[in-house]
């Protein structure tokens, strides 16, 4: 399946919240959709669930208008909806029976994603009466039941300890090999990108940068260096040129003149000791803050 948004904009009154949004997403892949509270996202999300109609622009799929009433589509949101004073187990069953599944289907499905995401000894319990850990947990199986053909994940990560996440990924990674769209979003760079191919940031109503996650660190790094030094820390050589700190490491932008090899080979004639001398790969933090931050401002 290949979901396409072209040209979608969204106005309420006055402000103009999307401003011709253009996105691709392939399924048999993770998309991390990135922005700050109040880029967007989540305003583009709610009109591919068809929550909200967008002013003009058009959404398809395999080159089809899109309906969302022909697919399942599961949603976990980072501000959570289930109902706290109700058993889990019965919310379950109403979330699969409204996308579609019978009675039988549900209780399959719901038995599976609980032993799969290990809440089924909390089946009969009001969600309460959780942990905050186990409520995310339920919040997760909610988002997977009824096996959706697309999923929508904000925030999945929130009040999961290592060890649920690491339940949470593997259970990821074994879904999206069929014929699914998972759209992935949080603030926790690190996961985005050990899931995500793609990604894409929205920065005031704007696509601000999209595309291969491995491209854009290697063309946002180009000409730039990361060095470590050994015991004898020398700085001299640093004399004149643009670097940074990056905790032990030094990130150093070649003169327009130099070259890898001619920069190499001058440390190694002033004797400069160097325990590691690497491409320089920005992390997605670094690319986040560049394209959607400030230099006051962090995620």
């Amino acid at each position: 399946m290949k979901l396409k948004i072209e040209n979608l904009n969204k106005s309420f009154r006055d402000n103009h919240v999307l401003k011709d949004i253009n996105l691709e997403v392939s399924s048999g892949e993770i998309f991390g959709y990135l922005g700050r509270n109040g880029a967007g996202k989540t305003t583009s999300i709610r009109i591919l669930m068809d929550v909200f109609q967008g002013d003009s622009g058009k959404i398809t799929m395999d080159g089809e208008d899109f309906d969302p009433s022909l697919y399942k589509i599961g949603y976990l949101p980072e501000e959570r909806g289930m109902y706290s004073k109700y058993k889990v187990g019965e919310q379950l069953m109403y979330f699969a029976q409204l996308r579609g599944a019978s009675k039988a289907q549900a209780k399959k499905s719901m038995d599976h994603w609980s032993k799969e995401f290990e809440i089924e000894k909390y089946l009969n319990a009001k969600l309460e009466t959780l942990s905050k850990g186990n409520q995310q947990k339920v919040q997760i199986t909610q988002a997977f039941i009824n096996e959706p053909d697309i999923l929508i994940l904000d925030e999945p990560f929130s009040g999961l300890d290592p060890v649920n996440a690491k339940v949470f990924q593997d259970a990821l990674v074994e879904y999206i090999r069929g014929d699914k769209i998972i759209i992935f979003s949080s603030h926790q760079m690190s996961y985005v990108e050990s899931f995500c191919n793609d990604i894409a940031i929205i920065d005031q109503g704007k696509i601000v940068l999209q595309g291969n996650l491995k491209e854009i660190k290697k063309k946002m790094g180009q000409g730039k260096l990361r060095l470590r030094l050994g015991e004898d820390k020398d700085l001299s050589f640093l004399a004149g040129r643009d670097f940074f700190l990056d905790e032990e490491d030094i990130i150093l932008t070649l003169k327009p003149t130099e070259t890898k090899k001619s920069f190499l080979q001058n440390l190694l004639d002033m004797g400069v000791d160097l325990l590691a001398f690497n491409d320089y790969l920005p992390s997605l933090q670094e690319i986040f803050i560049q394209k959607a931050g400030d230099k006051h401002e962090a995620v």
